[in-house]
């Protein structure tokens, strides 16, 4: 299916809080037309991320912002429908930051360029296992935690697209691993599923406690998408020689210039000689084949699950990205981009 128009979210104002629909404008315009060295790519899946929370923002971080105006930055698969370059052909699948639109035209590839999904790869894969979230938890979890067989690995926001691959990448290197997550569904996905030997709920249990009570001689690797109370509790169960991955901090919500206060605990690092590290996956873009291969192999022996929220059309783009801090989602959540027939009103998220 096509549509007779390029449908666009763009940058409208900066949020100081929680995203809005407000802070997104709903543009219509005409469908691109590649130039020589070019693609044109009809855009079919988006996901949604909790970092794209801080390209909102004025400050720069691991990447600069979203301009006002622009089209809002993501990542996305699509079909070439239309080429100019012997690079790509009609029909090929192609990966990379699309932005949240129908189409988008491509030219070279590149780190943050369009390129050709490989083959024997589903396109909606590259944006959950072999996309963003399957290198985080990879790298984070092999290098960063450097993970042995035998040790105990705590995982933050279990549930989420990060945490779910991340536990079970140490599970597969042999670790036993303790998952938390928000509510009794998401907790009973991480270890009926996913296969974490035990969750924890935080919004019924008491973190403390039951850490006591799981991991009575510490945890070796935490690997922390959360901040806030839950670092500082894993903190307080720190093995020693711990290794504490710092993946993410989305109790912080992101906000521009407050991305977490600094743990009231962290002197606990120094106590039980533990260390605390962050990383971004771009970091090990020489090593993506190794993790790539690594990744295939479990997910062809069925050892890897990944689960995925779908949001039904690009209208629901700026509803999906809230939802990540809201708790919404279960595993990746993608966007789902349909053609609907054109409207000059701007569409509201249900």
């Amino acid at each position: 299916m096509s549509t007779t128009s390029n449908r666009q979210w763009v940058l409208k104002t900066r949020p100081r809080e929680a995203v809005s629909d407000d802070c997104f404008e709903w543009r219509e315009g005409p469908v691109p037309t590649p130039g020589p060295g070019e693609a044109l790519v009809r855009v079919t899946w988006l996901a949604i991320e909790p970092t794209q929370r801080t390209w909102l923002n004025a400050n720069a971080t691991y990447i600069q912002p979203v301009a006002l105006g622009e089209v809002m930055r993501g990542a996305g698969v699509g079909m070439v429908i239309a080429s100019r370059t012997e690079r790509l052909a009609v029909g090929d699948w192609v990966a990379g930051l699309t932005g949240w639109q129908d189409y988008v035209l491509t030219g070279d590839a590149g780190l943050f360029g369009l390129n050709k999904v490989p083959g024997g790869v589903a396109p909606k894969a590259m944006l959950n296992l072999y996309g963003a979230s399957g290198l985080t938890a990879y790298f984070g979890i092999t290098d960063v935690g450097r993970v042995a067989p035998g040790e105990t690995v705590l995982v933050s926001a279990a549930a989420g697209s990060v945490g779910s691959i991340a536990g079970q990448v140490a599970r597969l290197r042999g670790c036993r691993v303790i998952g938390i997550a928000g509510g009794p569904h998401k907790a009973e996905w991480v270890t009926r599923t996913a296969r974490f030997d035990a969750c924890i709920d935080y919004k019924s249990e008491d973190i403390q406690a039951r850490l006591r009570a799981l991991a009575p001689q510490g945890v070796d690797v935490v690997f922390d998408n959360v901040g806030g109370h839950v670092l500082e509790a894993a903190l307080d169960h720190l093995a020693r020689g711990a290794r504490v991955v710092l993946s993410g901090s989305v109790a912080s919500g992101y906000k521009d210039g407050d991305y977490g206060t600094a743990p009231r605990n962290y002197m606990q690092l120094g106590f039980k000689r533990a260390r605390m590290e962050g990383f971004i996956f771009l970091d090990y873009v020489s090593r993506f084949p190794e993790a790539f291969r690594e990744l295939a192999a479990w997910d062809a022996q069925g050892a890897l699950h990944c689960a995925e929220s779908i949001a039904e059309g690009l209208e629901q783009a700026p509803s999906a990205l809230r939802g990540l801090f809201e708790g919404r989602n279960v595993g990746k959540q993608l966007v789902r981009v349909t053609s609907i027939p054109c409207s000059s009103s701007t569409p509201r998220a249900r």
